[in-house]
């Protein structure tokens, strides 16, 4: 597998690329190419240009989960070339209006929009992507000092109801030496993220873990995570995105943390 990292918070010195708050990865996997996640804008295109990466020969697109920083780019991708037979992977509930107070942060597109779009294939279950490359679905939320609470809200049935991001799903690989792990903003928890991964594969090795955690405060579940991916015997971990400067300061003590940002590339045999 080959992961090239498009969109992200972060920019490295000396390597011209565009950085917004959001995610895209893409990912070559035994001859299939995958969109994880696609940004805010249209940065993706425009740093997959720089980077010599044609989107218009991606197979599949997978979403992490519905906030728009992770699927506002597909906009810009509708606009830049034909979806209509590219498949389309996410939870069922990823694409409905949501909400945080008065601002909007769901998709751009919303119930049977998206499969006028592109060829929208829903799971709320487990997906394989290609031989080693999973869709994990519906994460399992088993680790109590995972935070549960909602994000804002989501419109269900002409009803606006607390969101508890059930869509937020993540994508591992597995390789013959172990796992690896790849998130969009980790709602459903890290620790419930990486403990499933390691379930669908039957792998107990943990050779990285990549992503946003959705980690800012230095208190209990910072303590706890960082405890749980110790106890992992992680290789190399990449958090970004939504990871404060506190909680990799503080993961940095007990952990392999490696600098992520847009034009990283990650190959894993």
């Amino acid at each position: 597998m080959k992961l090239t990292i498009l969109v992200d918070n972060n920019t490295f010195i000396d390597q011209y690329y565009y950085g917004e708050p959001a995610v895209s990865y893409y990912i070559e996997s035994e001859g299939k190419k995958i969109l994880f996640d696609t940004g805010y804008s249209d940065v993706l295109i425009r740093n997959a240009e720089l980077m010599g990466i044609d989107l218009k020969s991606v197979d599949c697109i997978a979403i992490s989960h519905s906030h728009n920083d992770h699927t506002r780019g597909l906009q810009f991708l509708n606009d830049h070339m034909d979806l209509s037979k590219t498949e389309l992977i996410a939870h069922p509930g990823c694409f409905v209006k949501k909400y945080f107070e008065d601002l909007y942060i769901g998709p751009p597109f919303v119930g049977d929009e998206i499969k006028k779009i592109a060829d929208f294939k829903p799971s709320r279950g487990i997906k394989r992507l290609t031989d080693r490359l999973f869709f994990l679905g519906e994460i399992p939320r088993t680790n109590g000092f995972e935070n549960q609470t909602p994000i804002g809200v989501a419109e269900d049935d002409g009803r606006l109801v607390d969101d508890y991001n059930m869509d937020d799903t993540a994508l591992v690989y597995k390789s013959d030496d172990g796992i690896f792990v790849i998130t969009g903003c980790s709602h459903s928890g890290i620790c419930n993220i990486v403990d499933y991964a390691k379930f669908v594969c039957d792998e107990e090795r943990v050779l990285g873990v990549l992503g946003g955690f959705h980690l800012f405060a230095d208190d209990e579940q910072l303590a706890k995570t960082i405890s749980y991916l110790e106890s992992c015997k992680i290789d190399k971990l990449y958090p970004c995105h939504c990871v404060s400067l506190l909680a990799r300061a503080r993961m940095m003590e007990k952990l392999p943390v490696v600098e992520t940002g847009v034009g990283m590339v990650i190959e894993i045999d």
